[in-house]
């Protein structure tokens, strides 16, 4: 299982803070950004960081293992 974390803005869009996706042999970090596109559209428009495991990826070819953790959060300030 792939266990997918939504921070700020992104959460608010896809209107939950988490979700699990089924690993399968094989699976990218672009696999799962489609899905996640797919069942809720352009929700990930505003995503610009990613992380897996606790660290930031650019490559969205990053092989993932079962039991990974991906976070999506959108820019934001605070003051």
């Amino acid at each position: 299982m792939i266990k997918v974390l939504f921070f700020g803005p992104v959460a608010d869009r896809v209107q939950t803070r988490d979700m699990d996706i089924e690993y399968t042999d094989g699976m990218n970090l672009h696999d799962v950004t489609h899905k996640v596109g797919m069942q809720h559209p352009g929700a990930l428009s505003i995503v610009s960081f990613i992380a897996v495991n606790q660290t930031q990826v650019h490559d969205k070819q990053t092989v993932l293992k079962d039991n990974d953790e991906i976070a999506f959060m959108a820019k934001f300030s605070g003051g």
